[in-house]
């Protein structure tokens, strides 16, 4: 077991995170019209209440689960999640990602695992009811140029194939099959390198969908965990969704309530989504194409496809699958689909589902609870000593390099570099002129404060030569804290959001997972700094 201690701070601290976030986690009441139950074992029992009057298909959603598990190896615990889906009393904990290749960002396996950690502690609290976890699959995402590329101890691999359309579809080819023998020449000879390497090329073999690979990686990768994976690209799925799809098709209607909530939200805060008149995709193995209303037509400029209301109508009975829909209406559909009670996504994710709660009020679906996602910084404990020894605290990781130094030279400076008394004199020198002057010509009152205002100036400038000049002999702390910064924060970047999980499960193994579930909060609201020791 790995040895390690944990330190929190408040996600407002660390600067990363946007005002509509933590205004959401601190100051609730602010946001109130936007979410439907607070972020609260409350709010929890709310969401229970309200989605135990919706129709959840749930027999169906076993069924479609059965069907994307079978011939493959699943643990005791997921076959019991699944099965425990039939049960009224039953509710998912959800976390939703795309199918980035090798599971992308660290933050990926923090998603899930929070997941976990909120699901057995609602079990726990609620011993009436059964929570599970979902890990709800977004493959029909079309964007590769963010999905199919991942950062392994440092190098960026990106993989280049020429297939389009939504990334879950593509298939595993032979240039997807170099980025594995790239990740084998970045971590093989670690202790638990090779064993990885060997799950990736057991779960990416050539011709299997991206979305089936990442569903057998994460079955594997989490099958102690019970997490069950669900892949929303069905035609059985889509079908209990299909009134909804009806309606936006027949009357737009989610464009002018989203576009209501986004005017109320702007006057506070930055808006992420926008939509638009019809928020679906036409969906087929290559492509994933816009619908558009032209001239009582619906359009899809992009296969050259037209259909009137009457067809596109027979298409959407018919095809199901072809109509993908868009981040305005895929929260629908998952909670359509899901019996779910707790919705677990990032910063982004938060801030536009927080322009759907009038979307789900229209179709008459359950708006869950929103649950910030668990973020980590992981650090060795000799970096931790080197910032303990340079007299910092944790809060401090998150500040810049430069201030960081700043803040070192000021405390442990001998040199009087410091003018602040002589500014305070020379302030003091500029009221008495001010007086003075007022008593000869009260107009030049005015010029006294120019002077005054230039004089600072000047003296800041040379406070801060003077500052500069006293850094340069604290060389070898700022290299250290350089070097720190650089580690723990690639590009100026959380961790999470630029490295895969690959380096740090090769070194520690299915350890490295046990810790982060040890590590994870559940409803507390704080950013856990993990110490290796």
């Amino acid at each position: 077991m790995i040895d390690f201690d944990c330190y929190s701070v408040s996600y407002e601290q660390t600067g990363y995170f946007s005002k509509l976030v933590t205004d959401y986690l601190n100051n609730p009441s602010s946001l109130s019209e936007f979410y439907a139950h607070p972020l609260s074992l409350e709010g929890i029992k709310a969401s229970i209440t309200t989605r135990k009057s919706f129709n959840t298909p749930r027999a169906l959603l076993v069924e479609v689960l059965q069907e994307q598990y079978k011939g493959l190896v699943i643990s005791e615990s997921v076959q019991q999640h699944i099965s425990l889906l039939s049960n009224a009393n039953t509710f998912t904990v959800t976390t939703a990602h795309q199918p980035n290749i090798f599971t992308g960002p660290l933050y990926f396996i923090y998603k899930i695992l929070h997941a976990v950690k909120l699901a057995e502690q609602l079990s726990k609290d609620l011993p009436e009811y059964q929570f599970v976890p979902v890990y709800y699959m977004g493959s029909e995402d079309a964007d590769l140029d963010e999905l199919g590329q991942i950062n392994v101890a440092g190098q960026q691999l990106v993989w280049q194939t020429k297939q389009t359309g939504a990334v879950g579809r593509m298939q595993v080819d032979k240039s997807f099959i170099q980025l594995i023998d790239a990740i084998e020449g970045q971590i093989g000879v670690l202790e638990n390198g090779q064993s990885l390497i060997q799950l990736f090329r057991s779960c990416y073999t050539i011709g299997k969908s991206i979305q089936q690979a990442t569903l057998e990686l994460v079955n594997i990768l989490f099958a102690e965990f019970g997490v069950i994976v669900l892949i929303p690209d069905s035609a059985k799925l889509k079908s209990a969704y299909d009134s909804v799809v009806k309606k936006e098709l027949l009357e737009s209607f989610s464009h002018h309530l989203v576009t209501e909530t986004i005017t109320a939200l702007k006057e506070n805060y930055k808006v992420q989504t926008a939509g638009r008149d019809i928020n679906l995709f036409y969906l087929l193995d290559q492509s994933r194409s816009r619908i558009e209303l032209e001239n009582a037509l619906y359009v899809v400029k992009e296969l050259g496809l037209s259909f009137t209301k009457n067809e596109i109508l027979i298409e959407l009975e018919n095809h199901p699958e072809r109509f993908s829909a868009n981040v305005i209406l895929r929260g629908g559909f998952q909670e359509t689909v899901l019996p779910n009670i707790a919705f677990i996504g990032g910063g982004g994710e938060l801030a536009y589902w927080m322009e759907l709660k009038k979307v789900f009020a229209a179709v008459g679906i359950p708006y869950p609870v929103l649950v910030l996602r668990n973020s980590f910084l992981i650090m060795k404990q000799a970096q931790f000593d080197k910032l303990m020894a340079l007299g910092f605290n944790t809060t401090s990781l998150f500040k810049n390099a430069f201030d960081l130094l700043n803040e070192l030279v000021k405390r442990e400076s001998t040199a009087n570099w410091n003018i602040a008394d002589e500014i305070s004199a020379i302030q003091a020198l500029y009221k008495q002129l001010q007086d003075k002057a007022a008593q000869v010509d009260q107009s030049l009152d005015e010029h006294v404060k120019a002077l005054e205002i230039k004089a600072g100036k000047k003296l800041a400038a040379l406070e801060k030569k003077l500052l500069r000049s006293e850094r340069n002999k604290f060389d070898a702390s700022k290299r250290q804290i350089a070097a720190i910064k650089e580690d723990l924060f690639p590009n100026n970047s959380l961790q999470e959001r630029v490295f895969n999980f690959s380096d740090l499960y090769a070194r520690m193994g299915k350890q490295w997972l046990a810790m982060i579930y040890q590590a994870s909060p559940a409803l507390e609201k704080q950013f856990t700094i993990i110490v290796i020791k």
